[in-house]
């Protein structure tokens, strides 16, 4: 009798680990773990830390120059070298900035900085002769000691006005401004061949400091703002906050004790209401594969952990712990009528899975139904607050539906085999 409940343990466990859908679960954990220990997990600014900079615009604006303005912005900030940055507009005057692991007085002058460029001959009174519209590409600075250079190349329409503005002009010198500001501190003395209406398509703005480093900030800032273009309208900083790296430290170590308590107190509520552990082991572990397949998902594309995603995270978690319990019911119910043979039992068994997952399906689609919403504005709007509901939508999503297309089908397969 023992030998033959062994045989049968051994049948069921091989059936169970031949299942495909126990197998794709399996496959994506694995996947997970050298995901996340290759690419990382990308924390937002609640855990990593770094800064929230508000900025206003002179005035308020269509959509299309709200994107050139956010556009500017986010090539500027990582030209200069800033990572992890998420640059959104907010109504028609607003754009919102978050960079993670940078305090806002590092990045503050490059933003706030519209980049107007302008050359005149002469004084700052003189005609225009060049802009920054008609700049095509920007060579890297160059440093010499505390001396700097950026070259840069003008198009040929550009080169033309220039030629007729400079007509005559010989000896006198090219200054360039920099929103009103004059930057070159070597001014272009226009020669013969300048003066006499031949272009130049080849320039550079150079300049001296007191350091090296000082240097090097002034060049690569100058660089940058070439580089990128210039904003169309003036804005300015109201307001600007940190979010301390230990304050995110504690975020999350705060995240994990809540999840563990989580785990502990799902395990003893699930004990008390079937008393068999072997169902209280499988629904942990299909809940902690949930949250490693999310994460996974999350290190491949690059998708920031905050605290709006966690805050999703455990939505879902939730939400697949309760599919859990109604799986287990409808099969536990089912059995509770008895069956005569084992073919009996098994079909019965199969019918429940499927009408409790008819049931699962239902509710994923309703939960998603109300999420999106959350996700649509967040992702079109892009204000703070709405942006982090965006966060806690959009991983609530994912997880809804790593759990009904993998977690829970193969959780199912795991009640139907060895609870029948």
């Amino acid at each position: 009798m023992v030998c033959g409940e062994e045989k049968m343990k051994k049948r069921h466990v091989k059936e169970y680990f031949k299942d495909k859908r126990v197998i794709l679960l399996f496959i994506l954990i694995i996947a997970s773990i050298i995901s996340i220990s290759t690419l990382g997990i990308q924390q937002g600014l609640d855990l990593k830390g770094g800064s929230l900079i508000q900025l206003k615009l002179d005035e308020s604006v269509n959509k299309e120059t709200m994107d050139i303005v956010t556009t500017v912005l986010d090539k500027r900030l990582n030209l200069y070298g800033v990572q992890d940055v998420k640059v959104r507009s907010s109504g028609d005057q607003l754009v919102i900035i978050e960079m993670a692991g940078v305090s806002p007085e590092e990045v503050e002058r490059l933003i706030g900085n519209p980049g107007k460029f302008e050359a005149r001959i002469g004084n700052e009174s003189a005609p225009v002769v060049l802009t920054g519209a008609e700049i095509t590409s920007v060579d890297m600075y160059e440093l010499t000691d505390t001396q700097w250079m950026v070259p840069f190349k003008v198009s040929p329409i550009g080169a033309q006005k220039f030629a007729e503005l400079a007509k005559g002009k010989g000896g006198e010198k090219v200054y360039m401004y920099l929103d009103g500001k004059l930057i070159d501190k070597n001014p272009l003395e226009l020669s013969p061949e300048l003066a006499n209406g031949k272009g130049a398509t080849e320039l550079s703005v150079t300049g001296g400091a007191s350091t090296i480093e000082e240097a090097q900030t002034r060049a690569q800032s100058i660089y940058t703002v070439l580089k990128t273009g210039s904003l169309p309208v003036k804005i300015k900083v109201v307001g600007a906050s940190a979010v301390s790296p230990e304050l995110g430290d504690l975020f999350l170590n705060g995240a994990i004790i809540a999840g563990l308590l989580a785990i502990l107190a799902i395990s003893i509520i699930i004990y008390i209401k079937y008393r068999k552990p072997l169902l209280v082991i499988p629904i942990i572990i299909t809940s902690i594969s949930e949250v490693l397949i999310v994460m996974g998902i999350a290190s491949v594309i690059h998708w920031n952990i905050d605290l709006s995603a966690i805050a999703g995270l455990i939505a879902s978690v939730g939400t697949g712990v309760d599919d859990q319990i109604i799986i287990t019911d409808e099969v536990l119910g089912k059995q509770a009528k008895g069956e005569t043979t084992e073919k009996r039992r098994r079909t019965r068994t199969k019918m429940s899975v499927k009408n409790a997952l008819f049931i699962v399906f239902a509710s994923a689609g309703t939960l998603i139904a109300a999420m999106l919403p959350l996700a649509y504005v967040g992702f079109a709007r892009g204000s703070s607050g709405i942006g982090t509901l965006a966060g806690f939508a959009f991983t609530t999503i994912i997880g809804v539906l790593v759990g009904i297309f993998i977690t829970r089908p193969a959780y199912a397969k795991f009640v139907e085999i060895f609870l029948r």
